[in-house]
């Protein structure tokens, strides 16, 4: 078990090392100067050079890279150019928003899709397995932002359930904040469990079929019993990968739904760093999520092995 996930964590740093280069020179590349673009386009040519040599744009690439990768190292993601605060404290403020998002979203869409994957997988060609199989393709099929702007028409404009968009804070208190993330989590939530349904499904019904199934159920097993105590564990292992990927799609991924509801969060952070030139905050953002991302991947590496003896046989 060491062993495995001592290997995985090598392979995970050095996936973070090649991450944080990628991101530092697309962004280098991408044209446009954020000094000219801040200073506006009559500016004075020596009032662009001087911000620039503030800002550090003048220096080598090299130098700026390093310089880079050692703040954060220390959690120091700089300063930036639009709002002249600390990148970490914007990125502080906007992760309380997008993280609990994304959890909530997630639990929600395996709330829903494990218990209609397996009912599916366990009554196989019935009718309830072609109403959950078709209900899931509607839900792959529909796009999150079209399906968030019915929530909104039908639960904030039509009953006033839930408010349109905003985010009343969390001073405001847990139920008010999380009933505001309601409707966003759900619009991220249904498309992802469609997914993650039909995929437990696949598994299972592949892992019916194998011998050790056919040796529970001639040892007296019923198939429900052989289902939860024998299949279920080992069709997970497909299932946790699409569960990790879910969770880096619903951090990184929510920059429509959070302009939709118009939640301050990581997301709308990114598109206005983006739209302002602001290069600091959107590479800095763009690391946090890679990371986060990369952590989640650890984890899941460790459900494995969890789930799997083999994996930790093959460590040792």
């Amino acid at each position: 078990m060491t062993a495995y996930l001592l290997g995985r964590f090598v392979s995970l740093a050095l996936s973070l090392v090649a991450a944080s280069l990628v991101i530092f020179l697309v962004l280098e590349i991408v044209p446009g100067d954020p000094a000219s673009f801040m200073m506006g386009i009559n500016a004075d040519p020596q009032a662009i050079a001087a911000l620039r040599s503030q800002l550090g744009l003048d220096e080598p690439i090299h130098l700026r890279y390093l310089g880079w990768v050692a703040g954060l190292l220390h959690g120091d993601f700089g300063m930036s150019y639009t709002y002249r605060v600390p990148v970490a404290d914007l990125i502080a403020e906007r992760v309380v928003i997008s993280l609990p998002l994304t959890l909530y979203a997630l639990a929600l869409s395996t709330i829903i899709a494990f218990p209609a994957g397996i009912i599916a997988a366990a009554r196989r060609n019935s009718a309830t397995d072609v109403a959950v199989m078709g209900a899931t393709q509607i839900g792959v099929a529909i796009p999150n932002f079209w399906f968030a702007m019915l929530l909104v028409l039908v639960f904030s404009i039509n009953l006033r359930i839930f408010s349109a968009g905003g985010f009343p804070g969390w001073e405001a208190g847990f139920l008010p904040a999380m009933k505001a993330l309601t409707l966003p989590a759900v619009a991220l939530a249904l498309p992802q469990a469609s997914i993650l349904a039909r995929v437990m499904r696949s598994s299972l019904l592949d892992t019916l079929h194998e011998d050790f199934m056919r040796s529970a159920r001639a040892k007296g097993l019923t198939r429900s019993q052989a289902l939860w105590r024998h299949a279920l564990r080992n069709a997970l292992i497909p299932v946790l990968t699409i569960v990790g990927l879910q969770f880096s799609f619903l951090l990184a991924g929510g920059i429509i739904i959070e302009n939709v509801f118009y939640l301050p969060g990581l997301g709308r952070l990114v598109f206005q760093g983006i739209t302002q030139r602001d290069l600091i905050v959107v590479r800095s953002v763009v690391i946090v999520l890679v990371f986060a991302v990369i952590a989640v991947t650890f984890l899941v590496d460790v459900a494995y092995a969890i789930a799997d003896p083999r994996l930790r046989r093959h460590g040792r």
